[in-house]
């Protein structure tokens, strides 16, 4: 039962973290990613897919409802973000020691983690659930 327990106490953490950036997007729009998106040559249309990264797969990661799915798409969001807005970052020191990206590498191995783990029993899908 512990082991179910860990499981929902990272999809709970993630998700709900994850999701209030996905919030902050809903309530003021995604122009900055959008402008992000076309100073690398990319169409700006693609802004709209942070809504799949940070709204949709974080509540079905907090449900435990196509967990491992919604988790590499958590995970592929991070990656997307340390392209566009974290590159001259991925090798700094922050101010006080720790790694200039942590909390965003936190959020992509915690992704990568959930996708290899799974939902588990305390979910909407359970063991029994295909994608958790």
């Amino acid at each position: 039962m512990s082991e179910d327990i860990g499981k929902l106490v990272l999809r709970v953490g993630t998700g709900v973290l994850i999701l209030l950036h996905g919030i902050f997007k809903l309530q003021n729009g995604v122009d900055g990613v959008a402008g992000m998106l076309t100073a690398h040559g990319l169409p700006s249309v693609l802004a709209y897919g942070v809504y799949l990264g940070e709204v949709v797969a974080p509540v079905l990661v907090i449900i435990g409802l196509y967990t491992r799915i919604a988790a590499v798409v958590m995970a592929g969001n991070m990656v997307v973000a340390f392209a566009l807005a974290h590159m001259a970052q991925l090798f700094s020191i922050g101010p006080m020691g720790g790694w200039a990206l942590e909390l965003q590498g936190m959020y992509l191995f915690a992704s990568i983690a959930i996708a290899l783990l799974g939902a588990g029993r305390l979910s909407v899908g359970g063991t029994a659930g295909r994608y958790n």
